[in-house]
């Protein structure tokens, strides 16, 4: 006889499938985009290409990691722009 591998539901996963999810921004990776984290059920989101809610793969991680490390440097390279030429 097989055991089950199936994992038993979590009652909060009910609670979201009844009522919705209760989603936080846990991320701001640019300006335009940001991950959510629903607060029951720890389902992720991101914002994609067009600027809707997608789910959060391995493949988006990758990207936001790669966004926000060009997008931190540029601000700090604007930044340091700006307060050489406000000196001179």
């Amino acid at each position: 006889m097989e055991k089950s591998t199936k994992k038993p539901a979590h009652p909060l996963r009910f609670y979201c499938a009844i009522f919705g999810h209760n989603y936080e921004m846990t991320k701001k990776v640019t300006s335009h985009v940001k991950e959510y984290t629903c607060t029951c059920c720890k389902h992720q989101l991101t914002t994609n290409g067009n600027g809707k809610l997608t789910e959060l793969t391995p493949k988006y991680q990758e990207i936001n990691a790669i966004l926000e490390r060009i997008y931190s440097r540029r601000m700090l390279r604007l930044k340091s722009q700006s307060l050489t030429s406000s000196i001179c």
